[in-house]
């Protein structure tokens, strides 16, 4: 029914028409009316059609409507994300969300104007929310707040401005006190000039007790904490160990010398690879856990992994999309054990350009696992042995294909990352910092060969799957940008063209004020994402590129494994719905194991603040702003506001023509890029921020007398 309603409504004569009308013109039955209702109702949810005044049916885009998902800001401003990839985002207002939610689907009416008979182009990519189609997420965390008259919930979720009123909760098991963070589940919000409207469902308790953070970041992403009982009873079915049945038909690779490289505390193993010298070059095998062969189309195992859609890495646990049965054992490429992969085998010649791929099933026995320091270690030495002597000879070749990689337009925007170690009570005991270094780029350039081969083969074979796209950024965030480095006085060509990108950065990599701007440039940039439409990825520079290489914990490469090794696929229209609810849960996990870093932070910088001794640290100047900067504190791994107003050694204020802050008694400039000191002033956990005071510079005495300096300040700056 539902093709025939689209086909309908997309007649050239066709006019928008009511339940009974559509009854009519469908030829249905009036004892079919609730079938046709429910029709038009998914279809609607889904932004396939749209309903107008009078309960009318439309096709949304004969009404100027748009279908798609609204990111919100933390200004209150939205972007909406079309289900159309062929249209660019469409930017919406602060008063034109309505009661629109951070990735709520929501259908949004374009605002158009016409000027002398023709659309103008200013407003072509701007809009309005007309209705809310489903809401992303109908439950909250905050903190639970109590007066005289009203009870409320401040939600945990900066993009939610307004608060949550609620009753007095009832049936919760135990007593909610003032300052308790709860769950509260939305029940009505009818514009967004008055407050929602909820009730607490859950009550986690006290913010400084022990594990309510984690608790918190757990309930507000709604990530699960185990499987369902018949999950795990099918992934025991499989037992632990590979049969000897199950290895028929594959390639046998078992006497290669296979490895692996990952983290040191990693345990889900779902990638390894090979190297051997050849008379034109080098063979490389490029291994990748078979998950398919044990996650059936439809089983248990299968639903749960889709609905999880990819694994979370929270700051002090994992949350598998599979059980750890399969994840860390019978899929997981551990050494010394019989696996099942599938392999992309490459021939590649001597300066790293490759001849053929082929994918193929394959079972390996893999000779040693090692962690990335231990890799570099033997890349760095002159250790002998089989097993070194192959981990150098990928080094080397790694890099060969790496050059070739950047020569072709690819961006090289890696930054250092941050990983937080805490002690048993969950409190931060120590922050490292991890480099992308040689033996991470060495599994980087492999997995991207074994991704683009793929995503060509699917090309070649003309079969539909999920693609892994990162679109060019928008026209005007470049051109922002460019004024943004050409004010800083550094020559800047037409970033519209990736190799004009490519000279920029690496002009900024011989700059002190380059990593500032680095900066500034990814903010610029698209977020990468899954569609079913080979769009390319332009951080890649990559016309076919699709996800292959993790599908122990990505939902998407086990999609892939299936359409491309078995016959029967998924219908476009399938596919199309998988690879949304995949981005979804994709940036789901990632603003998650952000925000698990950012609560131990916090709690951690909240302790100093108590204790009286903060620490210093080593920041970065990124942006400029009139009432202060903000910048980038590396052994945090996090960024933070210095508030002109904190700022005590002297009166500081901006220079708009220069973009630099300057004090007025001391002359002390602060510029873009500029490496200074300083220490936590004040972490605001609702605004979930952080404002850091400068620290002078050695050897420069503080004003002994703020009151006289301040007075002075104001007589010169009347006199001025």
């Amino acid at each position: 029914m539902n093709d025939e309603i689209i086909k309908l409504l997309g007649r050239s004569n066709y006019i928008p028409s009511n339940v009974p009308e559509l009854l009519r013109l469908l030829n249905l039955e009036r004892n079919q009316q609730q079938r046709l209702q429910n029709a038009l109702k998914s279809l609607e949810r889904v932004g396939q059609i749209a309903r107008i005044k009078g309960n009318r049916y439309i096709l949304p885009k004969l009404a100027d409507l748009i279908p798609g998902r609204i990111m919100m800001t933390r200004q209150g401003r939205g972007y909406l994300i079309p289900d159309d990839s062929k249209l660019g985002e469409i930017t919406v207002s602060a008063d034109s969300t309505s009661t629109a939610m951070h990735e709520d689907r929501v259908l949004i009416r374009l605002n158009v104007r016409v000027q002398g008979g023709k659309l103008s182009a200013g407003e072509k990519h701007s809009g309005s929310v007309v209705r809310v189609l489903e809401r992303r997420r109908t439950r909250f965390v905050g903190t639970f707040k109590h007066g005289n008259l009203l009870r409320y919930v401040i939600p945990d979720d900066p993009r939610i401005p307004q608060d949550i009123y609620v009753p007095q909760p009832k049936d919760v098991g135990c007593t909610v006190r003032n300052g308790d963070k709860v769950v509260v589940e939305l029940l009505q919000w009818e514009s967004r000039h008055t407050n929602p409207e909820g009730q607490v469902i859950e009550v986690l308790g006290s913010p400084s007790a022990e594990g309510v953070d984690m608790l918190s970041v757990l309930r507000h992403y709604e990530l699960p904490l185990k499987f369902p009982g018949k999950v795990l009873q099918a992934a025991r079915q499989f037992g632990s160990e590979v049969t000897p049945a199950e290895c028929k038909g594959r390639i046998d690779c078992r006497g290669h010398h296979v490895i692996t490289i990952d983290p040191d505390d990693a345990r889900d193993f779902d990638d390894a690879f090979c190297l051997k010298k050849a008379s034109s070059g080098w063979n490389l095998w490029v291994h990748i856990a078979d998950v398919s062969h044990y996650v059936k189309p439809g089983s248990a195992l299968d639903v749960e992994a889709r609905k999880r859609g990819n694994s979370t890495y929270l700051v002090d646990r994992v949350i598998p999309m599979l059980p750890e049965a399969l994840s860390n054992e019978l899929c997981s490429l551990k050494p010394d054990v019989d696996r099942l992969t599938k392999c992309v085998e490459f021939s590649i010649d001597n300066e790293g350009k490759v001849l053929n791929a082929k994918c193929y099933s394959a079972v390996i026995h893999s000779k040693k696992r090692f962690t990335y320091r231990e890799a570099l270690s033997v890349i760095q030495s002159k250790s002998q042995g089989s097993v070194e002597n192959m981990l150098r000879e990928a080094h080397r070749l790694a890099q060969k294909i790496r050059r070739r990689r950047f020569k072709a337009g690819a961006l090289e925007l890696d930054f250092p990352e941050t990983k937080i170690r805490l002690d048993a009570k969950g409190r931060v005991r120590n922050i490292e910092r991890h480099d992308n270094d040689e033996s991470h780029q060495l599994i980087e350039e492999f997995m991207l060969l074994a991704n683009e081969a793929v995503a060509q083969r699917f090309k070649s074979l003309r079969r539909h799957t999920i693609h892994r796209i990162h679109e060019k950024p928008d026209s005007d965030r470049l051109r922002d940008y460019r004024e943004e480095v050409l004010a800083h006085g550094i020559p800047c060509g037409n970033l519209e063209k990736p190799g004009q990108v490519q000279q920029l950065l690496k002009r900024l990599g011989e700059l002190p004020i380059g990593p500032a701007l680095k900066i500034g440039f990814l903010k610029s940039l698209m977020r990468a994402c899954y569609s079913v439409e080979p769009l390319g990825h332009y951080g890649l520079a990559k016309a076919n590129y699709t996800h292959f290489t993790s599908p122990i914990r990505r939902y998407a490469d086990l999609i892939v494994h299936r359409t491309l090794f078995e016959k029967k696929g998924e219908r476009l229209s399938v596919l199309k719905e998988i690879a949304d609810h995949l981005s979804v849960t994709e940036r789901n996990s990632s603003d998650s194991e952000r925000d698990s870093k950012n609560v131990k932070l916090f709690a951690f910088l909240n302790h100093q603040l108590k204790s009286g001794k903060p620490s210093p640290y080593a920041a970065m100047v990124t942006q400029i702003r009139n009432f202060g900067f903000f910048v980038d504190v590396p052994d945090l791994g996090m960024s933070g506001l210095v508030p002109l107003s904190i700022l005590e050694d002297d009166f500081y204020e901006m220079d708009p023509d220069r973009i630099r802050i300057i004090g007025r008694r001391t002359r002390r400039i602060i510029r873009l890029g500029d490496q200074i000191v300083v220490q936590v002033a004040k972490v605001d956990t609702y605004k979930k921020q952080v404002d850091f005071k400068l620290l002078p510079k050695p050897g420069r005495p503080k004003a002994k007398n703020k009151k006289v300096f301040r007075k002075r300040s104001q007589k010169r700056s009347k006199q001025q």
